[in-house]
């Protein structure tokens, strides 16, 4: 089997969503429930924190790379709709851009930027970081579930495209 470049473009986007599903998977099983025990002041210092260093090289290249390469596939997709495995590279575009992307950006970011301009002792802290757990963590949710359809969707789309 001779893999063309669409096939490796498919492959790391199907690589870039596994990762975020599984990045996601963790905070919405089991870090914002560790976090949800901790005082107020102590969980919302840990978020801060963590918020802050996620920031980096690995994390965002993967994010928005796989953001990129969804944006890239849906062309694709569209492009050669009549050919195998197109609706499934379409379908894993639009779950990682709208369900993983555009949800970070709309629903999780401001959450992340609320808490961090909050004071960690006063009573509000405590109101927002109670509303917080439940939903950024919802949100989150949505994403890891987005992400992993995604991921699956890209891998179908893989696998089909090999009958060409």
């Amino acid at each position: 089997m001779r893999l063309h470049v669409l096939d490796l473009v498919v492959l790391a986007a199907a690589s870039g969503a596994a990762l975020m599903a599984g990045a996601f998977f963790a905070f919405s099983s089991f870090v914002m429930g560790a976090l949800g025990k901790l005082p107020p002041a102590q969980g919302i210092a840990a978020m801060q924190s963590i918020n802050l260093v996620v920031i980096n090289p690995w994390f965002m290249s993967t994010f928005i790379g796989t953001a990129a390469l969804s944006l890239a596939t849906s062309v694709t997709a569209l492009v050669r709709w009549q050919e195998p495995g197109a609706a499934y590279l379409l379908g894993g575009s639009v779950l990682y851009f709208a369900g993983t992307f555009l949800v970070t950006m709309r629903f999780n970011v401001p959450r992340n930027n609320a808490l961090a301009a909050v004071a960690l002792t006063t009573t509000d802290a405590a109101r927002l970081w109670a509303d917080y757990l439940v939903t950024w963590t919802a949100w989150n949710t949505v994403r890891t579930v987005a992400a992993l359809a995604a991921m699956v969707a890209f891998v179908l789309a893989f696998r089909l495209q090999g009958t060409r």
